[in-house]
């Protein structure tokens, strides 16, 4: 069976011993659960690989092959915890790879107009919040943060000091008294919602982790960056969006606006410095208007 994973994803992973062995663990992983392969999604993303199958009965679904590194059995324990309620749905898989129920790849929340791409996402969010678990792994919001923090101490040469000085300074005052254990999606923003058949929108690709809503929201916060920036008006279009966000889903403001800088300045420091510059400047331009 020949196969190539996408240029995307070999970029991105670079010379990664996983990626070595990509073709062979595509290849047992489709042997083993009997699947027709149809396509693989390209460009698709940086840290794994889909493709759409189909199974022995006929059905479609989407077969996602994670990275040990990229904690896969964390996905599937948030996935099987929401079960289908505002997630797609976890059909099955073993290890490092997750059979999903098939969406509508093409079609992501990010194609509407703003406002209503917003309005869909956070409902969509809405949902994903609930009670972890009992005895789950997944780390907090202060433990994630916390390297994150490390990481961004250690590359504050390539963003204005006082940036990111803001952006430690809120974490750190964000993670004294957490208000929520609850279970988040971990990297949501509007290309993780996609179109699907029994209900309008469903999340995809979680990094779960336990903490508060605020810290889930921030990343979709900032989505479209680019347009504001575009805006005449783009300093106070931000600050409105985030008190927007925060009020349509009770969520303070305060502590939205200060994630939101936080996860800002931790991504674009570590865009810079991986080379993505551009991307990297977009989400400092962002931070500074908070």
């Amino acid at each position: 069976m020949g196969f190539e994973p996408p240029q995307r994803l070999v970029r991105a992973l670079g010379d990664n011993d996983w990626l070595g062995r990509l073709p062979k663990l595509f290849e047992e992983t489709v042997a083993r659960h009997g699947l027709e392969i149809e396509r693989v999604m390209a460009p698709g993303g940086r840290s794994s690989l889909v493709v759409l199958v189909r199974r022995q009965d006929g059905t479609q679904a989407a077969l996602k092959i994670v990275p040990p590194f990229a904690a896969p059995e964390l996905e599937r324990a948030a996935l099987a915890h929401w079960d289908g309620f505002g997630a797609v749905r976890l059909l099955g898989g073993s290890e490092e790879a997750l059979l999903l129920e098939r969406l509508h790849p093409e079609m992501s929340v990010r194609s509407l107009p703003d406002a209503k791409a917003l309005l869909e996402a956070a409902g969509t969010l809405r949902r994903l919040w609930v009670e972890p678990p009992a005895g789950h792994a997944f780390e907090t919001v202060a433990e994630r943060t916390g390297r994150q923090a490390a990481a961004l101490s250690g590359r504050a040469d390539v963003a204005p000091a006082a940036l990111v000085a803001a952006a430690l300074s809120a974490r750190e005052e964000l993670t004294a008294l957490s208000p929520e254990e609850l279970l988040l999606h971990g990297n949501f923003r509007q290309s993780k919602v996609l179109a699907g058949d029994r209900t309008p929108w469903l999340a995809v690709g979680p990094e779960p982790l336990v903490g508060e809503r605020a810290y889930d929201l921030a990343r979709l916060a900032r989505d479209r960056a680019e347009d504001l920036i575009a805006a005449s008006a783009g300093a106070s279009s931000a600050r409105r969006r985030v008190n927007r966000l925060a009020d349509s889903l009770d969520v303070d403001r305060d502590r939205l606006r200060g994630w939101t800088l936080f996860r800002a300045v931790e991504s674009g420091t570590r865009a810079i410095a991986a080379g993505r510059r551009a991307e990297g400047e977009l989400s400092l331009e962002f931070a500074g208007w908070l």
